[in-house]
């Protein structure tokens, strides 16, 4: 079970969490950052980011061996030095000097920083140092949010006995989102959406969801996407966004993209 300190954010906006796959990350374009800052002006805005595509690209450079069990990546010593170097170093620099550019007041983290993500490991004998988020510390969330600040935050955190470890970024995206209660989260891809016959499904229930995957609606790499969306689903989270990565993802004041939620109130288009 997640656990958190917790302090009140004083200017009252709701909060949202958006996460960002590894494999778009090149793709974002300047429009996205604008979008970022237009929602930094409605919302407690927090990034989650990957970084996978750029850690794999590094150790093969490099000639380390880099293995997979049930979607989470075998981490060595030796890779857990590429994935820290990629996430803090790289990933998460260019996120927020690209987003300080629009004008975001974006500042990077990673779970070390006031032990912001305490975990545990999955299975140390059969993955490494591969963690799963076990407590959030939202003081210094809450006091960045409180000054307007955008914490982009990586995957990165620390275990009870001081070890450093590699989560999944959904995982870490679910965790802090769960843990804050948020009104709404997003998470960017490299589709707009879930599409039905070509269109653009723009509301849809977890129930649906579920009947689209089983009749093959949804299919291929859409599936995880989709269930990463689901898994975050909850009591005090209502709202889960898909939305695509190539251009504008607000159009008129509203985002783009296809909206799940888990009541039984909306259709599916």
């Amino acid at each position: 079970m997640i656990t958190s300190k917790s302090m009140q954010v004083t200017e009252h906006k709701q909060v949202m969490v958006v996460k960002l796959g590894g494999s778009i990350l090149s793709r974002l374009s300047v429009h996205f950052y604008e979008n970022m800052k237009y929602l930094q002006q409605h919302y407690h805005v927090i990034i989650v980011h990957g970084g996978g595509p750029d850690i794999t690209a590094t150790l093969e450079k490099l000639g380390i061996q880099s293995t997979f069990l049930n979607g989470q990546r075998k981490t060595t010593n030796d890779v857990f030095d590429v994935a820290e170097q990629i996430l803090k170093g790289k990933v998460n620099s260019e996120l927020v000097h690209l987003l300080n550019l629009q004008g975001v007041n974006a500042i990077g983290l990673s779970g070390y920083d006031a032990q912001l993500l305490k975990a545990s490991f999955v299975d140390e004998e059969s993955l490494g140092l591969v963690g799963k988020i076990e407590e959030v510390n939202l003081t210094l969330l809450h006091h960045l949010l409180s000054l307007n600040y955008l914490p982009v935050i990586a995957p990165l955190a620390v275990t009870f006995e001081g070890e450093r470890v590699n989560v999944n970024a959904d995982l870490v995206a679910s965790a802090v989102a769960k843990a804050l209660n948020v009104d709404k989260m997003v998470f960017v891809t490299d589709v707009q959406g879930i599409l039905k016959d070509g269109e653009l499904v723009s509301r849809v229930t977890k129930k649906v969801v579920d009947q689209y995957i089983e009749s093959g609606v949804i299919y291929g790499g859409m599936i995880p996407k989709v269930q990463a969306a689901l898994s975050v689903l909850s009591d005090h989270i209502h709202e889960v966004m898909i939305v695509g990565c190539q251009d504008s993802i607000i159009q008129d004041g509203k985002m783009i993209g296809t909206q799940i939620t888990g009541g039984k109130e909306v259709q599916a288009i």
